[in-house]
């Protein structure tokens, strides 16, 4: 049976042409980058080349990159080391809707006495703008939000917002995890601090991340150890997946004009299908700007694990929503914050998908799941009580 991936967020197979790049530096060319000897230079100026290639995608200077284990870390790293460089300042900014590794960081520092403030959303998903600048204060260490949201594929205008924490003196960061390779990323022209990048969610392997940080931030390192990434990350550096980094952002830069044509298009298609033959669905985030690979649709008086495991038979991957959280029971924390409906929200699928699917692979889940969403619908008890009630009866 052929596996039919459609759970590109959660992670991508690693690209044929970054495993055939990292191969090489797994045995025959193992020296640590740092020696002073040839043997290990080689790695080293393979190391520069690598970096040089996530800048190009940025839009920003090599020295600007950090190469970490990935964006999790990346994450910690920053909104921790603006509360180190700022030890006067006990208030940080973010949102309701974001990944665990800021929502959880900050819900464990509010336990330190720390402040948090969540800037909530609508039922698009779009940021309250008001809200956000009411919330900056002289006591902000940072303002940390997600550029696109791994959930609904919902995108914040952190250009914006990131202006107008600067007005006020406010360093400002963006988890970009799900945006690298997705929607155009340049750096020289916005005045975003720092921004955090996951390998393995543009074709490159886990474990491997990435930190931008703009020239003449202040950082403190989360990591402290030997000199390399310029003091700011200690650690042998993960030489084989930095390779395979570089060559996965080349690869993403190429397929840019791809993601924003052919896979949105796929994803368009399967969205519309499944309004036309599904009732009692809901798009979430489908009036706003999203990514152009990821489709979160909510199926009413239906339970997502269930739809999950039928569409499994078939060898269709999905999600209920982040990989982070899909071991939780509770809906959502996004789709909650966006007010989504108690019925709707338990039965929501995320699908996300790449420049690896194809238009065949989406006409087969247009076949296969309409009717496995009615036949766990006929299951329900609460199926045609919430028809009856819908219709006023």
């Amino acid at each position: 049976m052929k596996t039919i991936y459609l759970d590109n967020n959660a992670t991508t197979q690693v690209a044929s042409e970054v495993l055939e790049e990292m191969l090489p530096y797994f045995h025959d060319l193992y020296g640590n980058p740092s020696s002073a000897h040839s043997f290990g230079g080689q790695v080293g100026r393979r190391l520069r080349e690598a970096r040089e290639k996530v800048a190009q995608l940025l839009g920003a200077a090599p020295e600007e990159i950090v190469f970490t284990s990935c964006g999790s870390e990346s994450d910690n790293a920053v909104i921790r080391s603006a509360l180190e460089t700022q030890p006067d300042k006990r208030h940080i900014v973010t949102s309701r809707v974001e990944h665990p590794a800021i929502k959880s960081l900050c819900e464990h520092l509010t336990n330190q006495g720390y402040r948090v403030s969540e800037i909530p959303v609508d039922g698009e998903g779009q940021l309250d703008m008001d809200r956000y600048v009411e919330s900056l204060t002289p006591d902000t260490a940072i303002a940390s939000l997600m550029w696109g949201n791994n959930e609904t594929g919902v995108i914040f205008p952190v250009e914006k917002t990131a202006e107008l924490a600067h007005e006020r003196e406010i360093p400002f960061h963006s988890d970009a995890v799900q945006v690298a390779g997705k929607i155009p990323i340049d750096m020289k022209n916005n005045v975003i601090d720092m921004l955090s990048l996951s390998g393995h969610k543009l074709h490159a392997p886990k474990g491997v991340g990435i930190l931008y940080l703009r020239k003449g931030v202040k950082f403190s390192p989360f990591i402290i150890g030997g000199h390399q990434e310029m003091g700011r990350r200690g650690g042998t550096e993960n030489t084989a997946s930095i390779i395979g980094l570089g060559k996965a952002c080349e690869l993403a830069a190429e397929h840019l004009e791809e993601e924003n044509t052919r896979v949105r298009q796929l994803r368009d298609k399967l969205e519309s299908k499944m309004a036309e033959r599904v009732p009692n669905i809901r798009i979430n985030g489908g009036r706003s700007e999203r990514l152009p690979n990821t489709a979160s649709i909510s199926f009413e008086f239906v339970e997502g694990e269930a739809i999950l495991l039928h569409m499994d038979e078939f060898g269709i991957c999905a999600s209920s929503g982040s990989a982070c959280t899909s071991g939780s029971l509770q809906p959502s924390h996004v789709l909650r914050a966006m007010g989504v409906p108690f019925t709707m929200a338990h039965g929501s699928i995320r699908f996300s998908l790449s420049v690896y699917n194809t238009e065949e692979e989406i006409d087969f889940v247009i076949d296969k799941l309409p009717p496995i969403i009615e036949t766990l619908r006929s299951l329900s008890p609460y199926w045609e009580t919430g028809k009856q009630a819908a219709a006023g009866v």
